[in-house]
């Protein structure tokens, strides 16, 4: 039991250096380009590197897991983060750090998929909330101080990017002490007929629980990769920007853990319609506020308290929804949605941005919160209902 405190301890660490290295690229670039006078569409272009990369790794994540177990794939995700943040201050380039961005996804994906697959396999059902909001709040806790990075572009712009990989290495040593294991291996993983084969099943069962991780990917990178460009251009500062993001990711770290204990006690759907309908409400509020700072930060703090663990909470409500056979495929499932909203985040805002001026940002966050509540709200009792009767007849 000590064994696997520690592991859990040592994984939702390394995430939280993940946090810390992604919630600092976002905000700090998008600043670095605008200052370097490189339109808002093409800033959130860039910002999408990091999720190509997620996307053209997905398909291939999941037979190296299997046969070689998680720590071989955690370990290389984590090398190849570490060396990507280095080269950035060797060359600025918009295409030499779009490549980096790509293999920092590419990275980041196979340290995610590798410790949260390892998580949600491993923990009890009674505590499975529990544990994934931890996994989220130490994300959060990251990503929180990652923005406070940003500033430190005006005493040196390679200064961030030396701070995040020399953490990102320290946390990368650790891996080491960890005893390798395996998921649960009842299916076939060679062909390409198979994956996709299992990619449908898992989507049957799960299709709903996916949608929160989408949306909070395409929230939280169009708020770190746009959002500073729309401050500045409504006037705020470089330091009241990262005031702002990081109100946001404090308000997701109060409620993480109370949040996934009380998914537990009530269940996933219940309380991620409470929090996704707060969302809306919450980000609504702040497209009506942009006059004052002060207004805006306590609107991105309660925003943050409600929906910043919708990721986490979506994560648990697949893991209710999937056959445990099929959790591997699950999580990748989850990553591939956050990849495409959060893809799609900083294109999307950065063209609004640049398109449509009169209307604030904040609202298109509120829309899309708004529609995947009433698909929860619609479909989710019927997927709840389809893993019961799952049950029954096995």
């Amino acid at each position: 039991m000590n064994k696997e405190n520690t592991r859990f301890w040592i994984l939702v660490s390394i995430v939280a250096i993940s946090g810390f290295s992604q919630g600092m690229l976002l905000p700090l670039i998008a600043i670095i380009f605008e200052n370097e006078g490189i339109s808002s569409s093409l800033n959130g272009l860039n910002a999408t590197g990091l999720y190509i990369g997620i996307l053209l790794i997905s398909p291939f994540m999941e037979y190296p897991l299997r046969k070689y177990g998680y720590k071989p794939v955690i370990i290389l995700g984590g090398l190849l983060v570490v060396l990507s943040l280095i080269l950035f201050p060797f060359w600025k380039s918009f295409w030499f750090w779009f490549i980096l961005r790509l293999l920092i996804g590419i990275g980041d994906h196979a340290l995610h998929f590798g410790t949260q697959t390892w998580i949600t396999s491993s923990s009890p059902e009674h505590k499975r909330g529990r544990n994934i909001s931890l996994y989220g709040l130490f994300f959060g806790v990251g990503f929180a101080i990652g923005p406070l990075m940003a500033p430190l572009v005006k005493v040196n712009e390679a200064l961030p990017f030396i701070i995040s990989s020399a953490l990102c290495l320290i946390a990368w040593v650790f891996i080491f002490t960890l005893k390798n294991d395996y998921p649960e291996q009842t299916i076939e993983v060679n062909s390409i007929k198979e994956t996709i084969k299992r990619f449908k099943k898992a989507a049957k069962y799960g299709w709903v629980a996916f949608l929160p991780p989408l949306g909070y990917g395409f929230l939280e990178a169009s708020l770190n990769g746009s959002f500073p460009v729309y401050g500045l251009r409504i006037g705020l500062d470089i330091s009241s920007v990262s005031i702002l993001l990081t109100s946001f990711a404090i308000g997701a770290i109060v409620f993480q853990l109370p949040l996934g204990i009380l998914s537990d006690k009530y269940g996933r759907r219940n309380i991620l319609m409470i929090i996704l309908f707060a969302g809306f409400l919450s980000f609504m509020a702040a497209s009506f506020m942009e006059e004052s700072i002060i207004a805006l930060t306590i609107c991105l703090f309660i925003a943050g308290m409600v929906v910043g663990s919708t990721f986490s909470l979506g994560i648990s409500f697949m893991t209710d929804l999937m056959p445990k056979n099929l959790l591997p495929t699950g999580n990748l499932l989850c990553g591939v949605a956050f990849s495409i909203g959060s893809l799609a985040g900083p294109y999307i805002g950065g063209v609004f941005i640049q398109y449509f001026k009169t209307i604030s940002f904040f609202n298109i966050i509120s829309i899309m919160l708004l529609l995947i509540f009433l698909i929860v709200v619609l479909f989710g009792q019927k997927q709840t209902s389809a893993k019961k009767e799952t049950y029954f007849n096995s």
